[in-house]
């Protein structure tokens, strides 16, 4: 069952995907990286929302390099390194 907070993050993630991509057609490297730019400026974990952006992967053009371009931000960003898989 997902909480308000789990909503809210949720909102909050979603509408910067809408302002920095658009649409899931309109999906590039280059704003993929700004969508998680503004994710982590806001505090919003980079694998949570590249877990949700790679449930539309087969709405995105150019996955393969948009996924590939994704995994080597949280790579050189996140403390962790990237759980997240690019398959």
């Amino acid at each position: 069952m997902a909480s308000v907070n789990d909503q809210s993050l949720q909102n909050k993630m979603e509408s910067i995907f809408h302002q920095t991509c658009e649409t899931w057609q309109n999906c590039t490297q280059s704003n993929i990286l700004s969508f998680l730019r503004q994710c982590q400026e806001q505090n919003i974990d980079s694998q949570y929302c590249m877990s949700w952006v790679e449930q539309h992967k087969s709405q995105i053009p150019d996955w393969k390099n948009v996924s590939e371009a994704s995994l080597d931000w949280m790579n050189q960003n996140t403390s962790t390194g990237s759980s997240f898989s690019s398959t």
